[in-house]
Formats: structure tokens, sequence, C-alpha cells
């Protein structure tokens, strides 16, 4: 075997570790619309060759209406309720890369599924980036109003404290995804006990 084929396989090994090591359990992104759960997600889960589930998606399927749509016939209580029900049936499927919606990890029996069930990671994501990105869509009903900006700062000051209980935080800023997608690998490893002791957040605190 030449020395590059060997360097190949060597390389695949903390993917292959890690995926051992998580069991059943899911990989579960949380955090603000527009941290990057979805694209992220989807590059994590090929990397460690797992399923890639967007919750948002499933509940639009089981609903058979769009969360906008959701929200603007039923409210925000019924989709709350029905997301935490569809996310407590995707966490019987794993292993696989799960992504949530915004509001997820605030419902406390959510949380506690996916610390049962899952490894939570944070995609921590400034104001400014953040309202970068959400500017691009028109499908954010949270955000459908005149002030769109100081009801991100509102969600920001609720949800942090709660979204600071995952298990890793990871910072999503404007760099390429592969980027953070490493730095996610890097801190499920040394979550799960693969590469010594380490911090909790990959960069910044």
């Amino acid at each position: 075997m030449s020395d590059v084929a060997v360097q190949d396989k060597d390389a695949t090994l903390p993917e292959n570790a890690l995926t051992a090591a998580l069991g059943r359990r899911s990989i579960v992104l949380v955090g603000m619309m527009g941290s990057g759960k979805s694209s992220i997600g989807r590059r994590l889960a090929a990397r460690l060759a797992l399923p890639f589930v967007d919750a948002d998606a499933e509940i639009e399927k089981a609903a058979n209406m769009t969360i906008a749509e959701i929200f603007a016939n039923q409210g925000e209580a019924y989709f709350r309720a029905g997301e935490a029900r569809v996310i407590a049936r995707l966490l019987e499927g794993g292993p696989q890369v799960l992504a949530t919606g915004g509001g997820a990890f605030m419902n406390p029996e959510t949380r506690a599924a996916i610390h049962a069930k899952g490894i939570s990671i944070w995609l921590k994501a400034p104001p400014d980036v953040l309202i970068k990105r959400i500017k691009r869509r028109s499908d954010r009903p949270l955000l459908a109003n005149d002030d769109p900006l100081e009801t991100l700062n509102r969600l920001i000051e609720e949800r942090y404290p709660v979204y600071a209980e995952a298990d890793v935080t990871v910072e999503s800023r404007d760099v390429p995804h592969e980027t953070i997608v490493g730095e996610i690998v890097g801190s499920l490893c040394t979550h799960v006990g693969l590469t010594g002791s380490g911090n909790k957040e990959a960069r910044g605190q």
C-alpha cells in the first residue's frame, strides 16, 4: 500500500471512531435561525457518513403545510407542540445529524430528550452574521414584522442562555463550512473522550 493510501485511510480514523462512539445517539444541532444548522449539518453528515435530517422539513411533511402556514393558520403554540412530538420521534432514529428549529431547544422536555438520546451542538453566531443571512430568506415567521432586527435581538437575549446548556458550542461565522465542520468533529471527539480533555467551546471563550 502506498504512503498516500495509508494517509487517506488514517484520515478517516477520527470520523470512524466518532461514529462508533455515538452508538445510537444523534448529533443534534441547535441555535438561531441563520446559524447554519442545515447547511453545516448536511456537510457534517456527509463527512461522518450519517443520515441528515432537518426537523423543520419533517414537521412540514407531517403537517402537509409550510412552517409559515402552520404559524399563520394554527399559531405558534400549535407549531411548538408538533415540533416537540416530531423531534422526540426523530431522536429514536439515531445515529444521525439532526438540525432543529431555532425554538426547539427552548422546550425543557425536548432538551431532556436531546440530552438523553443525543449530543447537542450550539452553532453560536453573532447578530450581524445572523441578520445578514436571514435577510436572504423570506420564510422566517418570527421575523415577519416591522423591526426584524429588534425581534432578533430579543430572541438572542432569551435563547442564548438556554442554548448554552448544549453539550458543545462551536462558533458559526463567515468562514468555509468545512472549517466549521472540522471544528465540530474535533469538539465531538473531545466530548466523547477520543482526544483527551479540552475546552467545551471550540473557539473564543
